[in-house]
């Protein structure tokens, strides 16, 4: 990595940006589950969830090229990219939820969903869990505590644990505490948010009712539920397309974004036309790029793809293979306490100590570098950064996952 282009990065971008590693990564290219450096090295990405057909994948890049030749305008024209692709998408859908606006960003979804949600209820109150990440805006920093530890949280937002099965949070219980603390304080709730995998509470997959549970308390307090998708959606969970479908229970509102468009930025929101008609008729909807003709086209290359290339079933299978590989680790190495999440997206929680469950922040950032080291890309989560977040590309395959697990015992060997 070029020390002169670190030092200008520093210098031109400023103090908020960060970087992975201790020894930065500087990639050139990518294809498939690889990334390369300047020297042709090739680094196993299990990190990328963007990218989640594989960097670089022939069919988007052949999708976006074509029709950036030909023309690239927005919705305020009638063009029948976004309609074919608005159409195929809610397929995937319940039936109730049958409407898609379209933006840029998860960031603009989750956005817009807030917006939609407060039209509704006439609230402004929003639950979220301990350690969320949900966007950029002005607006979701104040609901995404991990941007910023030790601020204050705003006033009409209510932080409730997440679901974790290692620690065994009530999240039923402090969601209803939460909307008992909001009607004491006059507050009354717009929404519940939430990301389907709690990955930035460290990877957790409720599937014994608590979500519908859940969202039929905050619905009984004239709340909605949103599913946040960005992370778990289209194919990654494996066994579902949407991280939602694990309970029997339907959002009111979807926001997708990342892998929808395979780096292409690309985003929405899905949701049941009555919400959205309702919104329309008191507010002006307006989004520049949201949904132009190159956009959808990516989009729709990715759909194609994942059906297509049986990448569901695929993040389901390898998911499951890679898990067990982590799992005879876990009974060699005591640091590893608990493996979990679903599909291609693991979380491996490192403790000190399993009896006090002591999070292993200080070795976990050694596995990481570590890994890096040996050209395996992962990062942590959770709010001691002391789980392993594994998130390939959902063309993984069982020999990458043989490769992940190697050198992850390498890693982990070298600490002791």
């Amino acid at each position: 990595m070029s020390f002169e282009l670190l030092t200008r990065r520093q210098k031109a971008l400023g103090a908020s940006y960060r970087l992975f590693y201790e020894e930065p990564f500087a990639p050139v290219r990518g294809e498939g589950v690889w990334l390369y450096d300047k020297d042709n090295t090739p680094y196993l990405d299990a990190y990328n969830n963007v990218a989640s057909i594989g960097h670089c994948h022939p069919a988007v890049v052949r999708a976006i090229a074509e029709q950036c030749a030909q023309l690239n305008t927005h919705t305020r024209y009638l063009h029948p990219s976004i309609v074919e692709y608005a159409e195929d998408l809610l397929g995937e859908f319940p039936e109730t939820l049958n409407n898609l606006t379209m933006t840029c960003t998860g960031s603009e979804a989750n956005d817009l969903a807030l917006r939609i949600a407060r039209c509704h209820s006439g609230g402004t109150g929003i639950l979220v869990t301990r350690w969320a990440y949900h966007g950029v805006t002005s607006a979701l920093a104040e609901i995404s505590p991990s941007l910023a530890t030790g601020l204050p949280t705003a006033s009409h937002v209510r932080l409730v644990d997440a679901p974790d099965s290692y620690r065994q949070k009530d999240f039923v219980g402090s969601v209803k505490a939460a909307l008992e603390d909001m009607q004491q304080h006059g507050i009354k709730p717009s929404a519940l948010l939430i990301d389907s995998i709690f990955s930035s509470d460290g990877v957790f997959s409720p599937s014994n009712g608590e979500m519908a549970a859940a969202a039929q308390c905050v619905r009984e307090a004239g709340g909605l539920y949103i599913a946040d998708e960005v992370q778990p959606g289209f194919g990654r969970t494996g066994g579902q397309f949407w991280g939602f479908q694990r309970d029997a229970v339907v959002p009111d509102l979807v926001t997708l974004g990342k892998p929808m468009g395979n780096g292409h930025p690309v985003a929405g929101v899905v949701g049941r036309s009555d919400l959205l008609d309702q919104f329309g008729r008191q507010q002006r909807y307006f989004n520049t790029y949201g949904g132009n003709p190159v956009s959808c086209k990516a989009a729709q290359a990715v759909l194609d793809v994942l059906r297509e290339e049986n990448l569901q079933a695929n993040a389901r299978d390898v998911g499951s293979y890679l898990a067990q590989g982590l799992r005879a680790l876990a009974e060699r190495y005591e640091v590893i306490a608990d493996v979990r999440g679903e599909g291609l997206f693991i979380g491996v929680e490192l403790v000190e100590n399993c009896d006090a469950r002591t999070p292993a922040s200080r070795a976990a950032a050694l596995v990481v570098n570590g890994m890096r080291q040996r050209r395996v890309l992962i990062s942590t989560t959770g709010p001691a950064a002391n789980i392993l977040k594994i998130r390939p590309p959902l063309v993984f395959t069982r020999t990458h996952a043989d490769l992940l697990v190697e050198r992850l015992d390498a890693t982990l060997a070298s600490l002791s």
